[in-house]
C-alpha cells in the first residue's frame, strides 16, 4: 500500500469513527469499533473492517453490519465533506474476524 493510500485509509477509519457514533441512531448497531480500513490502490474502494462488542460475538455482528452497508452512501456522503480529495472512495464493510 502506498503511503498516500495509507494516510487516506487512516482518515478514513478516524473519520468513519465520528460519523458512525454520532450520525447512526439505529439501535441494531451496538458497539461497533472499526479495526482498520483498507483503500484499493486505484481508489475506487475502502475496505473498512469492524469488530462488534456485546456478549454473543457470533450473532450480535450480523445487524450491525446489515446497517453499516446500508448506510455507506449517506457515511460516504459525509466523509465527501470533510476529506479533501476529488473522488470519495466506496465503503465495504467486513466482519472482523481476527
Amino acid at each position: 500500500m502506498s503511503q498516500r493510500t495509507q494516510r487516506l485509509a487512516d482518515q478514513i477509519q478516524r473519520d468513519l469513527s465520528v460519523l458512525i457514533r454520532e450520525e447512526i441512531k439505529d439501535p441494531r448497531i451496538r458497539m461497533v469499533t472499526i479495526s482498520g480500513v483498507k483503500v484499493s490502490p486505484d481508489m475506487g474502494y475502502a475496505d473498512v473492517y469492524v469488530t462488534v462488542l456485546g456478549k454473543d460475538l457470533t450473532a450480535d455482528y450480523a445487524p450491525s453490519l446489515e446497517v453499516l452497508n446500508h448506510a455507506a452512501g449517506f457515511l460516504r456522503a459525509a466523509l465527501g465533506k470533510s476529506l479533501q480529495i476529488r473522488m470519495i472512495p466506496r465503503l465495504r464493510f467486513h466482519y472482523d474476524e481476527v
